[in-house]
């Protein structure tokens, strides 16, 4: 799915700031904010972005929002960590 909508330049620069393109910047805003109002999950969220676990715990922290795991995230980390452990 496509979204568009206008801002004004200077939201726009804002939004480019950091050198992201402001396009990428307002759809990650977006899904940090879907993730803190419990409406998707920490998975959802990062393949959404295209990014691994640990940049999604990363890019959580850098917008001070605190990462909440459900029961069944929590358990198919731990199967993953697991795995990689041998076990």
């Amino acid at each position: 799915m496509s979204i568009r909508f206008s801002l004004p330049p200077q939201i726009e620069s804002v939004l480019g700031q950091n050198g992201q393109e402001p396009s990428a910047a307002a759809k990650e805003a977006a899904l940090v904010e879907l993730y803190r109002l419990r409406r998707i999950t920490h998975f959802q969220m990062c393949e959404a972005l295209g990014i691994g676990r640990l940049e999604g715990d990363g890019l959580l922290k850098r917008h001070e929002v605190p990462m909440e795991l459900s029961l069944a995230e929590f358990r198919a980390e731990l199967a993953e960590l697991r795995q990689g452990l041998g076990s």
